[in-house]
């Protein structure tokens, strides 16, 4: 039996190593471009930084005063450890059940295929013009938010002269029948405390040292985190994009095992969820400092108080095409706040709608995960899904 087109260009596609922390992305480059060739769709690139493009794919619009659309997607991967893959990470192997596993199967590069093919069986019927522009944009970098991709990118003229309303990112597999769409994420906060105390020998009682301070610091992030997990297992229609999570992920101090440091240093990693009130958060994260003990003082290396979140209800254009798009095919989904952070962030900052999905059901999660894999028979359901969806976004008037 022959293997989809669209099969074998996801496949070809995983194949190409874009993996962090050193991404070929001159061979995704090369490998965009001959697929967009290859569908006679406009491409070119965009170089952010010596061997890091954006690619663009447009289709123009027959209504080229109405803004456009974004089929986003980007093109980086997480790194792996190859001891733990029961196949090559980059051969896009596929069992016999049509599992394809390799790094990118659902985070995202499956996303960005899905789009083209879905456009290949618009054009195989004849339809090769909606009423709005459509960008297809492939992105580097988002997996570790750097500047040269999404995060500086959307700033650019080069950006804003693309007349973006709205856009489509990635989102999430589920393990059951149920779809996720996401209006929103939480918004991260990485916080670095830095906790002075009175150094010594290690054989002393010694009053006010640093890991006095870190003891009481810990407590209270464990507090609040235990108020927000509390709020999360006592409703059972939340889900945890509605609650914040805090964990300290990374404690530095001391310099040898005789010695009481005279600092230490510890890290937070807190997703506000939009929901709450970010100057109550913030005054709570104020609270640790000062009741952990004189001089401790905190920085964020990460922070935003901007609440992005994009219309989600029927009155807004776009998110009725997805809904009606959704019940044409027969979709069960639940709307939700993304728990982590995507380039959709980037784009909603620029005051462009966003929504995140990824066509992924009854598939285990495991992005970042050791085997990550998607089957070939979701996929294509998948592909089915953006030829609806891509039709009704790109004719909304």
């Amino acid at each position: 039996m022959s293997e989809d087109i669209g099969v074998t260009r996801f496949r070809e596609y995983l194949r190409v190593n874009t993996e962090q922390p050193k991404p070929d992305y001159v061979a995704c480059r090369d490998f965009l471009f001959k697929y967009a060739d290859e569908l006679g769709i406009q491409r070119r690139a965009v170089e952010t930084a010596p061997g890091t493009f954006f690619v663009i794919m447009t289709i123009p619009g027959s209504r080229p005063e109405l803004p456009a659309i974004m089929l986003y997607s980007h093109t980086d991967v997480v790194p792996t450890f190859r001891e733990f893959w029961t196949r090559d990470p980059y051969s896009a192997f596929k069992d016999e059940q049509g599992n394809i596993f390799a790094r990118g199967a659902q985070d995202m590069k499956c996303v960005g295929v899905q789009y083209m093919e879905a456009l290949r069986n618009w054009f195989a019927k004849g339809v090769k013009q909606w009423k709005r522009t459509i960008h297809i944009v492939w992105g580097p970098d988002e997996e570790i938010g750097h500047i040269n991709g999404m995060k500086g990118f959307a700033v650019t003229e080069e950006f804003k002269k693309l007349n973006i309303d709205f856009a489509l990112d990635e989102g999430i597999a589920t393990e059951d029948d149920v779809y996720k769409i996401f209006y929103a994420e939480r918004i991260p906060w990485w916080v670095k405390v830095t906790l002075p105390g009175n150094p010594g020998h290690g054989s002393k009682f010694i009053e006010q040292t640093a890991v006095e301070k870190l003891h009481k610091l810990i407590a209270s992030v464990d507090e609040f985190r235990n108020e927000q997990k509390a709020l999360l297992a006592g409703n059972p229609e939340l889900t945890v994009g509605d609650v914040t999570t805090s964990n300290v992920t990374i404690i530095n101090g001391g310099v040898q095992v005789n010695v009481v440091p005279e600092k230490f240093e510890a890290y937070i990693d807190i997703r506000v969820t939009p929901l709450q009130d970010l100057d109550v958060v913030r005054a709570r994260v104020d609270q640790w400092a000062k009741e952990a003990g004189e001089g401790v003082t905190y920085e964020f290396m990460q922070f935003s108080n901007f609440k992005l979140i994009s219309p989600s209800t029927r009155e807004d254009p776009f998110w009725a095409a997805i809904d009606d798009g959704l019940k044409q095919e027969g979709c069960k989904y639940k709307k939700e706040i993304f728990i982590g952070a995507t380039d959709s962030r980037f784009v909603r900052a620029q005051g462009i709608r966003a929504i995140g999905f990824s066509p992924i059901i009854n598939t285990p999660s495991l992005l970042h995960d050791h085997n990550e894999f998607l089957n070939e028979k979701t996929f294509l359901r998948g592909v089915q899904i953006y030829e609806t969806l891509i039709n009704n976004l790109a004719n909304v008037n």
